[in-house]
């Protein structure tokens, strides 16, 4: 079982593993893109964990949508938007929990991940967050069936988000400012997909090796 407090752990750490490697994720993006994705995730995430620590939320949906609100209201480009949704969405699968059960958990993250494909409109093999996302879900999904644990589920999750990472250094990008490159895009990996898959490596770094 994931605690609130569980939860406001893992924001915090993905505040330090955005600031550990805004460096790493704006260089990515200065290939494809505007060259501030790291930036944007550390800024907006740092936003969130001080919003958090100034007015504690009572339950795990009210903490999710404090960070859903802080990114969206600091975090540029299409990031802001996108994760936003995603912690907004998944707020909604929790009001006035302060547990998660595995299947919790599960339907947390989906709910984020259709938020993300409703609001950017993208597919798989469009090159973005979705391409580490959508993999990870399913991968999440399948476990659970299985009957698998905390750290079972997220360790499914976590390696299906690094092979989709991974998968999206020879497609062509089709969506945000990547696409305007063109074939150029091609040989890069998308930034956007590599802070998804940190958002759920941590998840399992902080949940997942009790």
């Amino acid at each position: 079982m994931i605690h609130k407090e569980d939860v406001l752990a893992w924001i915090n750490a993905l505040q330090k593993i955005y600031n550990d490697n805004k460096e790493y994720l704006t260089d990515l993006d200065s290939a494809i893109g505007d060259a501030d994705h790291g930036i944007n995730m550390d800024r907006g995430f740092t936003t969130a964990k001080a919003e958090l620590a100034k007015n504690p939320p009572q339950d795990i949906s009210a903490a999710l949508k404090t960070v859903g609100m802080a990114l969206i209201r600091t975090v540029g480009g299409a990031s802001g938007p996108l994760y936003g949704t995603f912690f907004l969405r998944a707020s909604d699968t929790c009001i006035g929990k302060i547990d998660l059960q595995v299947s919790d958990l599960v339907a947390l993250f989906e709910a984020g991940l259709a938020g993300i494909v409703q609001r950017g409109k993208a597919q798989l093999g469009d090159k973005t967050i979705v391409d580490a996302l959508t993999p990870a879900i399913n991968a999440m999904k399948q476990s659970l069936q299985g009957e698998a644990d905390f750290k079972q589920i997220l360790q499914q999750g976590v390696a299906a988000a690094k092979k989709g990472m991974e998968g999206t250094l020879p497609m062509q990008a089709k969506k945000g400012r990547a696409s305007y490159l063109g074939e150029r895009s091609i040989g890069h990996q998308d930034p956007g997909a590599t802070s998804a898959y940190l958002l759920l490596k941590t998840a399992f770094d902080v949940w997942g090796k009790g």
